[in-house]
């Protein structure tokens, strides 16, 4: 069974409800992803969302834009990703890890080619910001092959046919997108979301995570309630670029602040 599934297949039975960390490779020195990832499960994550650098991730706000720039200044990119998570797996066999990033660089290297990489690399799932359900059969079936889940967004503003469409396709999870715009906007109307997550629920029995502005222990609290996790990125990335220069271990230590408290939050539910 795919790391992912396991994960939270475990997280369901045991009453928790599953956080994942979002950072960019690279950002804001490649020699501190690494440590940072760690650093993550060990402060509470459950699955780690590693951003892979694009020049133009449109569906970023303003702090992971900025991160992506930092990470394509500093080498970063979707080969040396794959390496990254090879690394990570020499320690933790453990931890499901998912590529976020835009279909560019992966038409670039192909559908096979990045399936055969990913799976040697140990990667559990892939998540293509900009691949329509229409556009993404092919990969889905290269990345079936070697037991890599594809992974996709639903929005406010998505159809329910068009979330019959998506949910068809989509293994893992199901990543819903709490606000209507870019990540780290807005404010959240859990009404809304747990709404939303009916529609979703009635088309598939996979897990709904929420994510974009999820920043704190109480909206980490407040969303968890009425999903099965959620997904908290621009915070983490904020963070590390607020110390962009200062030592991995400083950095590591200020992500640790910032993702036990929401560890903490979600456990009382």
């Amino acid at each position: 069974m795919n790391r992912i599934n396991t994960r939270l297949t475990d997280c369901k039975s045991q009453g928790k409800k599953a956080l994942v960390a979002y950072i960019v490779h690279g950002d804001p020195a490649l020699e501190t992803t690494l440590p940072a990832m760690h650093t993550l499960v060990d402060s509470g994550a459950d699955i780690i969302e590693l951003g892979v650098p694009f020049s133009d991730p449109m569906a970023e706000g303003p702090v992971i834009q900025k991160g992506h720039e930092r990470a394509l200044g500093n080498g970063a990119s979707l080969t040396s990703a794959m390496a990254l998570v090879q690394e990570f797996r020499k320690a933790n066999t453990e931890t499901p890890v998912v590529l976020m990033g835009y279909a560019n660089p992966i038409e670039r290297m192909g559908y096979a080619e990045l399936a055969k990489r990913a799976s040697a690399a140990g990667v559990d799932g892939i998540l293509t910001v900009d691949l329509p359900p229409e556009e993404a059969v092919d990969l889905s079936v290269e990345l079936k092959k070697v037991e890599i889940e594809n992974i996709f967004l639903i929005a406010p503003t998505t159809t329910d046919e068009r979330i019959a469409a998506i949910t068809k396709l989509a293994g893992g999870f199901v990543y819903y997108v709490s606000l209507k715009g870019v990540t780290g906007a807005g404010l959240i109307d859990t009404a809304s979301v747990e709404q939303k997550l009916g529609v979703i629920r009635a088309h598939t029995d996979l897990p709904v995570l929420v994510g974009f502005g999820i920043k704190d222990e109480v909206t980490a609290k407040t969303v968890g309630a009425v999903s099965d996790g959620v997904v908290v990125g621009s915070v983490l990335v904020s963070a590390m670029a607020s110390l962009a220069g200062e030592t991995t271990d400083k950095i590591c230590t200020q992500l640790s602040t910032v993702i036990q408290p929401i560890r903490k939050g979600l456990d009382e539910i």
